[in-house]
């Protein structure tokens, strides 16, 4: 069983610990267990932590955090940047504005899709905090194909799906599959205990993946992981990888994918 009690008493680290450390990065990946992210502030969000998890700096063409808001707080006034936004709600529940729309409320597995240069609001409920999952990403154009529109959902009104025809495996696509305008997807991965990827995958499209339920072992590059609830994997372009559940009960995860543009010469 996992332990969260590390280190066992505050303010002493148990012999032996020092150096012992999950986290691995690598040039085309990088495993981050939730212990070493540490918090940080925005100035355009108040009474909210941040946790960045992937940046430029990591390698990463995206950026992704975990935003740790405390009741009633979230963003200070309307956010309005040329990026595109993704939000998923951890845990607690948000109301999120889009332009001049009434805000929708978002509780736990709520998310939303704002497009490049559209403004958005936050706030979390009064009454508990709100762990919400964030990724921001610039827009990248295609000839021809309109910027998408906004899109706030509860992935709990969605079918699981399963293209792959392989049992014990399940999907839902939270931005439309094949929809050209979309340059990422953001999918929840579900495996039944034991159901693994038939294959090792080595292909262009960069992840950025954050376990929300469950257990398992990745292989990323050459090495074997083992990955829990709140751990993060950047995975960018050619980095071999593989997932295998291990626990007794499904495993879960959010994931990144860029897809839909051609190759930058």
């Amino acid at each position: 069983m996992r332990s969260t009690n590390f280190p066992g008493k505050a303010g002493i680290v148990p012999p032996g610990a020092i150096g012992h450390n999950r986290g691995v990065v690598d040039h085309n990946f990088a495993f981050i267990p939730p212990e070493g992210v540490l918090k940080s502030r925005l100035p355009a969000w108040t009474s909210t932590t941040v946790r960045f998890l992937a940046a430029p700096a990591l390698g990463a063409g995206f950026a992704q955090y975990m935003l740790e808001i405390e009741p009633s707080g979230g963003t200070a006034r309307p956010i309005c940047v040329d990026l595109q936004h993704f939000f998923y709600v951890v845990s607690g529940s948000v109301e999120l504005g889009i332009e001049s729309n009434a805000p929708v409320s978002l509780t736990t597995g709520g998310f939303a899709y704002v497009p490049t240069g559209v403004s958005f609001a936050m706030k979390c409920d009064a009454t508990a905090p709100a762990r919400v999952l964030a990724l921001k990403k610039r827009y990248e154009t295609a000839d021809g194909i309109a910027t998408p529109a906004p899109i706030i959902s509860q992935h709990q009104s969605m079918p699981i799906t399963n293209h792959t025809g392989l049992e014990g495996r399940g999907f839902k696509h939270l931005l439309p599959m094949g929809d050209l305008s979309f340059d990422f997807e953001m999918n929840l991965m579900f495996f039944q205990p034991g159901v693994c990827f038939p294959a090792v995958e080595t292909h262009i499209m960069e992840h950025g993946l954050f376990m929300l339920e469950g257990q398992g072992l990745y292989y990323l590059g050459n090495t074997w992981h083992e990955i829990w609830a709140d751990d993060f994997i950047w995975m960018g372009s050619f980095c071999p990888q593989q997932f295998y559940p291990t626990g007794s009960s499904q495993a879960v995860y959010l994931l990144y994918k860029n897809v839909n543009r051609d190759v930058v010469l």
